[in-house]
């Protein structure tokens, strides 16, 4: 069994805010962030209702973390734009793996 899957998801809260965060089931994640749950981000406590708005699995571990770094930097309106248009996520990878190829280097 090889190493999971890692995604990288945006959670609308009830203000427009837009969260960003990485897991492995974004599903059983998004259901610990709904109220009463004790398991949800801080972040999102009483920033109701909750609506997953994107997803995309990207990899390993690693690269999801640098990825959700690289969006929680984006202004909202970039992030608005991923969702509208989901492609822009490839564009993000792409950058993120030449950037650790070249750091590695």
């Amino acid at each position: 069994m090889g190493e999971p899957r890692w995604s990288v998801y945006l959670i609308r809260c009830g203000t427009g805010a837009l969260y960003t965060g990485v897991a492995t089931d974004v599903a059983r994640r998004f259901a610990d962030h709904r109220p009463g749950s004790g398991k949800g981000a801080k972040y999102l406590r009483g920033k109701g209702p909750l609506q997953l708005v994107f997803e995309k699995e990207v990899g390993d571990r690693g690269l999801a973390l640098s990825v959700e770094s690289r969006i929680k930097k984006l202004p909202k309106a970039r992030k608005e734009a991923l969702i509208e248009r989901g492609h822009l996520i490839d564009e993000i990878i792409a950058t993120t793996r030449e950037d650790s190829a070249a750091t590695a280097r």
